[in-house]
């Protein structure tokens, strides 16, 4: 089993990482040559370009920044599918076009999977996030074993795009949840709270979340370094918009998410991190949202387990 991993960003680095670290065979590709070079140190083998990679692996995965530049790579590899080539697009992209690209894969002999992960950059480095699947069942077989490397729990969601569907629907909800948790401890020190009691209380409660545990632990530090982009934020929720908009859902807070993040890339510029949102309400009101005893990242806890497939109950 041979893989092509291209793009080694702050989610792609650490998906590789595992892989290597796990004794797999592992060509890696990215524009910035310090990063692969940094690879190779660790035993990968670097790929002259997409299609290269393409034309010596087994299995290529893609995880990369935007739905085109997804495109741009896979137009290069195409000539180079045929049977026993395996295409996993792991960046957050567009269920259509996955399943457009997927199709050219599939057309040409190859098979096409849709894998995005969630659960932050910090389990993504241990190998304990989460991954979705979406393909025919038994192309999620023959990949288990390598998702199960890069992931802790691995949902097979069904067929090809599901899985990126789910994937903005969850990247919506995180939003959602850090918009919401920005203004609660705003909310909290405005009306003379101590923000380390407020964030206790909240993570105790029913208002608790694993936004909460995560983002709101960066915010009160003041670092706001989570390893994500206000840009990467609006194209996420940009994606979850435009399902609702091919399914005719009107939605009442998904626009409005996607006005306050425009507002912050007005304000702050497209590659500011993304809890800073709540710099919004601090300029407004001119409190400063930080306590004291919170981390500047979030680190993984958890040892690095075996990962496992997700076994839906279905009545």
């Amino acid at each position: 089993m041979i893989i092509g991993f291209i793009g080694l960003g702050n989610v792609g680095s650490k998906l590789s990482g595992s892989l290597l670290r796990n004794g797999f065979d592992v060509f890696v590709y990215d524009l910035n040559s310090q990063l692969t070079a940094e690879f190779a140190k660790k035993g990968a083998k670097i790929g002259e370009n997409p299609a290269h990679l393409m034309s010596v692996c087994d299995f290529v995965i893609t995880c990369l920044p935007s739905p085109a530049a997804s495109n741009l790579v896979m137009q290069t590899m195409l000539p180079f599918v045929k049977e026993g080539k395996t295409w996993l697009e792991m960046s957050t992209t567009d269920d259509a076009e996955v399943k457009r690209l997927g199709a050219e894969v599939i057309s040409r002999g190859g098979k096409a999977v849709d894998c995005p992960v969630s659960g932050g950059c910090h389990r993504a480095d241990t190998g304990n996030i989460s991954i979705f699947a979406g393909c025919d069942r038994a192309t999620f077989e023959m990949i288990l074993p390598m998702l199960t490397t890069m992931g802790r729990r691995v949902l097979h969601t069904g067929e090809l795009g599901s899985a990126s569907i789910l994937k903005v629907i969850t990247n919506f909800l995180a939003t959602a949840n850090l918009v919401s948790c920005a203004e609660a401890l705003t909310v909290a020190k405005a009306a003379g709270l101590e923000l380390g009691n407020a964030y206790e209380a909240i993570r105790i409660s029913s208002g608790n979340s694993f936004v909460h545990e995560t983002e709101s632990q960066v915010i009160l530090n003041g670092s706001r370094d989570i390893s994500f982009t206000m840009d990467l934020v609006a194209k996420d929720i940009g994606l979850f918009q435009a399902v609702a908009d091919r399914a005719n859902v009107p939605l009442d807070l998904s626009p409005l998410l996607i006005e306050v993040f425009q507002d912050g890339i007005n304000r702050f510029g497209s590659r500011e991190l993304s809890p800073n949102i709540i710099k919004r309400l601090e300029e407004v009101t001119g409190l400063d949202i930080t306590a004291p005893g919170f981390p500047a990242e979030m680190i993984d806890q958890e040892p690095e387990e075996p990962g496992y497939e997700v076994r839906v109950n279905k009545f």
